[in-house]
Parts: structure tokens; sequence; C-alpha cells
């Protein structure tokens, strides 16, 4: 069982930066792939980054990348999604998830085994 919370989210001008930090608590968190998705209101949930369980891979939709970074210390049992030149279409409810093991697709939600209950981030125009 792996248990994530998610924080660090906020109101932030349109060129700003924030960091969203998700701490898992339970054991063998190096042995879990980590995710991060978002869900504007009235859309669907959608991919957003994610990370091998080594640290050694990583995976970004095409919307942030270049803009947003990903990276874990499996020594705090955390993992990080550092979000630069935010736009207004990023403001969304960000989703820290946790797959066991490799990702055989990195942006299929279905393959996650485990959620926390999300982070608001607002940008402001």
């Amino acid at each position: 069982q792996v248990q994530l919370v998610e924080s660090g989210g906020g109101l932030v001008q349109a060129g700003g930066s924030l960091r969203l930090s998700c701490e898992a608590s339970g054991r063998a968190f190096s042995t879990y792939s980590m995710g991060w998705f978002r869900q504007a209101p009235g859309k669907e949930r959608e991919f957003v980054a994610a990370i091998s369980w080594s640290g050694g891979s990583t995976y970004y939709a095409g919307s942030v990348k270049g803009r947003f970074t990903i990276s874990r210390d499996n020594a705090k049992n955390t993992v990080l999604l550092r979000m630069n030149s935010l736009k207004p279409e990023d403001t969304a409810v960000y989703y820290c998830a946790a797959a066991y093991g490799s990702l055989t697709a990195a942006d299929y939600d279905g393959g996650y085994d485990y959620w926390g209950q999300g982070t608001q981030v607002t940008v402001s125009s």
C-alpha cells in the first residue's frame, strides 16, 4: 500500500513558476514509477509527466515539454514537478500517481495503482 500526498499548488501569474511535491508513505517507494496528471474543470484527466522507478527515464506531455521538469528523491520518498513559464491553460487540479515497477505506457492513467488527492494550480492571465 502506498499513500500519496501532494503539496505546493497555489495561485500564480502567467509566466510564473511553481514546484509541486508528492510525498509517498509506505515501503519500497523506489520500486514505483511515478506520474503527474491534471484535470481542468469540465475536462478529462490528462497526463503531464512521469519518471521511472530509477529516475533514469522521464516522459512529458507535448504541452508541457520544455517548461516542466519531473524528478524524484528515493531517499526522501518524494517526487517533484517543477513548473516554469506557466500559462492559464495549465490551471487544473494536479494529481500524483504511483505505478509498481516499470511503465509500459506512461500516459495511460489506468496503469497507475495509487493516486493522491490532488493539489490545485491556478494560473491567472
